[in-house]
């Protein structure tokens, strides 16, 4: 997979827990600790705005381009 999640790294600069981003974005326990370990093939723009408006960070910094080997 190209796309990278990094959520977790975010969520540890930030010192926040799961938890308290669920409660914070408004996103399902399991669901936000499925896209923290990359277990997602898709993310809802609406979702990805609250996790930057609560982290205070840019898309670019939870989503890293990793291109595929040739």
């Amino acid at each position: 997979m190209a796309i990278i999640l990094r959520l977790d790294r975010m969520m540890a600069d930030r010192k926040i827990s799961l938890k308290e981003l669920s409660e914070k974005v408004g996103v399902a326990n399991v669901n936000l600790s499925k896209i923290k370990t990359g277990k997602v093939s898709a993310i809802r723009f609406s979702t990805l705005n609250e996790l930057c408006k609560v982290l205070e960070c840019q898309p670019g910094d939870i989503l890293e381009y990793e291109p595929d080997e040739i």
